[in-house]
């Protein structure tokens, strides 16, 4: 029985086979490696949770705007106090003033109301030298009088009304007392040395009298 010889492998096919070999574990490593990386990717991917953007965060630039705005509105309230604060001091020092002048010149127009009746009073006394009518001087100072009592009518000064009524501590000052016959005149006022007067309902002068008993 003949027998086959056998083929001999050359050189060059055992190269071939020995880096085909290499590359097929090299192959097979990076698969393993890369199977690895998968899973690990996939490992990690499981365990770390997502991230979800909070939507309610302001961004920073708005932030820095609503900083600005604020700074903004505290300067201008700032601004107003000062202003208001200045304006107030002016107004509190012009009404000091005005009270002032008030209180100073209080009587002006009453004063203006009095000098007509105070020329009559000189244009009387500059006739009493040159004139010999008595008459006609006497009846130019009734008209004075009476010029002088409408003034004060007329700015609500009234006299208060004394004789021969009963003595009142509100309304009359007694100086002196004195006998009457009269029943009647008895704890009355019989005479009046000085007149009182009101203005408007308050006495601003109480009536000086004298009392019967």
């Amino acid at each position: 029985m003949k027998r086959k010889p056998s083929v001999q492998e050359s050189p060059e096919q055992n190269n071939h086979n020995e880096s085909s070999d290499i590359k097929g574990d090299t192959n097979t490593q990076e698969n393993n490696e890369g199977n690895l990386s998968s899973e690990t990717e996939d490992s990690a991917t499981e365990q770390a949770p997502p991230v979800i953007p909070d939507l309610n965060e302001p961004a920073p630039d708005k932030v820095v705007a609503e900083e600005k705005t604020a700074i903004e509105k505290l300067a201008e309230m700032q601004d107003k106090y000062i202003r208001l604060s200045a304006e107030f001091d002016n107004y509190r020092k012009r009404t000091l003033r005005e009270k002032m002048d008030i209180s100073k010149y209080a009587a002006e127009n009453l004063i203006l109301k009095l000098l007509p009746v105070m020329d009559d009073f000189e244009r009387a006394i500059s006739h009493m030298g040159i004139t010999t009518d008595c008459t006609s001087m006497k009846e130019g100072i009734d008209l004075i009088y009476t010029k002088f009592t409408d003034f004060l009518g007329q700015n609500g000064v009234k006299e208060i009304e004394s004789l021969n009524s009963t003595f009142n501590v509100d309304l009359h000052d007694a100086v002196a007392k004195t006998q009457v016959p009269e029943e009647d005149r008895k704890g009355k006022i019989v005479d009046v040395i000085q007149k009182g007067y009101y203005l408007q309902d308050k006495v601003i002068r109480h009536s000086k009298v004298v009392i019967g008993e």
